[in-house]
């Protein structure tokens, strides 16, 4: 399991080690262990979730109240996603940014984001299913989302896609109004 950080703090690719003959694929996907042992953060589930995508759907920009927040191991089973990280933690040195990553499920990829990180995606494909696990449970007077649109944050869909949003990431607020309502995650919270 290849492990690397990405440009955010406290966000990760990881790539499985794929082995396959005439039968297909087998990948040792998640390991608590060595995901401590090379990010320093216990990942300890406490959910799994399961979503799927028609293309050009975009779930996000979500995050929840920290502490305990809620980190994430996301993983597309079928087809692929862009998958987005957004540092949305008042007093980070990359406040305001974001960093992408294509996970694919025929190489069994996945993204690992610690709490106080905003996270969205955008499906590439019909029938895009992801997996999500989480350290926390489901507790909806503790999440939030940013628009995931939002000019100021600047998120690059790819070419060809026109964006699908629900209702409720459509009704979210800019990253500076949520800002100026003192809901977003601290820096000093990590």
């Amino acid at each position: 399991m290849d492990i690397q950080p990405l440009s955010i703090a406290g966000a990760w690719r990881i790539r499985p080690q794929l082995f396959g003959d005439a039968r297909g694929s087998f990948a040792e996907w998640f390991r608590t262990d060595t995901i401590q042992q090379v990010t320093g953060f216990a990942f300890a589930v406490a959910q799994a979730n399961i979503s799927t995508s028609a293309k050009g759907v975009v779930r996000g920009i979500h995050y929840a109240d920290v502490p305990p927040g809620q980190a994430k191991f996301v993983m597309a089973v079928t087809g692929s996603i862009i998958d987005y990280v957004v540092d949305i933690r008042e007093g980070s040195p990359t406040f305001g940014q974001w960093v992408a990553e294509e996970l694919r499920a025929d190489r069994r990829d996945a993204t690992l984001i610690e709490p106080g990180l905003g996270h969205a995606f955008v499906a590439l494909e019909d029938n895009t299913t992801v997996s999500y696990l989480v350290t926390d449970f489901y507790r909806p007077e503790r999440e939030h989302g940013v628009h995931p649109l939002d000019a100021d944050i600047g998120l690059e869909l790819p070419e060809g896609i026109e964006p699908i949003l629900s209702d409720k990431d459509l009704a979210a607020p800019t990253l500076a109004d949520a800002r100026a309502s003192g809901k977003l995650p601290k820096w000093t919270d990590r």
